[in-house]
């Protein structure tokens, strides 16, 4: 059988940043955030070659190894084959390490751009199949969701399928992201949770997980109790002490802040009103920023 056509067009791709766990809806609840990758892929005529700039641009891998070439590849398996070359322009703002999804941006722009420069990809590999290809490759479906849907997102596993669903964010939440100069690996922070917590706490934290979708949605008023954690932050509180210790001090100040992801990042969710005001608040050795929430998710741009 024949592999699949390609389109002579380059295509370029947008890839949100996110924020997992939001406090208690620990690897299930995903926020889209506007803090954006993009990437322009062009199918040559024969090689691989890789154009970085901003985040990563003097540590990443310009081969196989880059885990975006490696979305690419898988996908374009499924799709049927590997085009002869490939010219990737990769312009980054998501900090690497940090608990902001830029495993997962990756992740997506990979299939959404293989898809996209593949004639007839969107028939062959439909979005819910985007969904559980990008939870194969990253591990867990909640970042990955919420890069590639936009919004406020609720992800399981259904029967080994990644399933999501999609809802609008208050319009009066603003994200502020306290992100620090030091890295912390997914893997170091998962390391630390243990491999039972107690009854009491995982009760707890199934209320504030299902508050906490009232209080995104409708009532932000509720932020701060729906965003208290018993299962993670805690434990990975060795490897980021800062970061806990900011969460903390802001929680204590009445600011919905939980630690972002697998961390170190800090991510407060307050009123438009107080975000720039509640950005000043992180002091020395924190780059403090207002961010809007994404509603789109992963898209295809124009080139212009």
């Amino acid at each position: 059988m024949a592999g699949p056509a390609f389109r002579a067009a380059a295509v370029r791709v947008r890839t949100p940043a996110t924020s997992a766990n939001l406090g208690p809806g620990f690897d299930a609840l995903g926020l889209s955030l506007g803090l954006y990758d993009d990437v322009v892929v062009r199918v040559a005529e024969s090689g691989l070659h890789i154009d970085i700039a901003g985040e990563g641009a003097d540590s990443l891998p310009r081969d196989e190894a880059h885990l975006l070439v490696r979305s690419l590849r898988t996908t374009f398996d499924l799709l049927g084959g590997q085009p002869r070359g490939l010219e990737l322009v990769c312009a980054n703002r998501i900090p690497h390490a940090r608990g902001l999804g830029s495993s997962a941006a990756a992740i997506c722009a990979g299939i959404v751009a293989a898809r996209a420069v593949t004639i007839g990809g969107a028939e062959r590999l439909d979005d819910a199949a985007m969904l559980e290809l990008a939870t194969e490759l990253e591990g867990h479906p909640d970042n990955v969701a919420a890069c590639l849907l936009g919004g406020f997102t609720l992800a399981w596993m259904d029967a080994g399928a990644a399933r999501a669903i999609r809802m609008d964010p208050a319009d009066s939440i603003v994200p502020v992201v306290f992100v620090p100069s030091r890295p912390v690996s997914t893997e170091t922070a998962r390391g630390l949770l243990p491999r039972t917590v107690p009854h009491v706490d995982a009760a707890a934290n199934a209320g504030r997980a299902a508050l906490l979708v009232e209080a995104m949605t409708r009532r932000p008023e509720l932020l701060l109790a729906a965003t208290e954690d018993r299962l993670h932050q805690e434990y990975r509180a060795p490897a980021m002490p800062e970061s806990v210790a900011l969460m903390q001090r802001l929680r204590a100040d009445g600011i919905a802040a939980v630690v972002s992801g697998a961390g170190p990042t800090v991510l407060a969710l307050v009123e438009d009103s107080a975000a720039d005001k509640v950005a000043r608040l992180a002091g020395e050795g924190w780059a403090a920023n207002r961010l809007a929430l994404d509603a789109g998710g992963t898209s295809v741009l124009p080139l212009a």
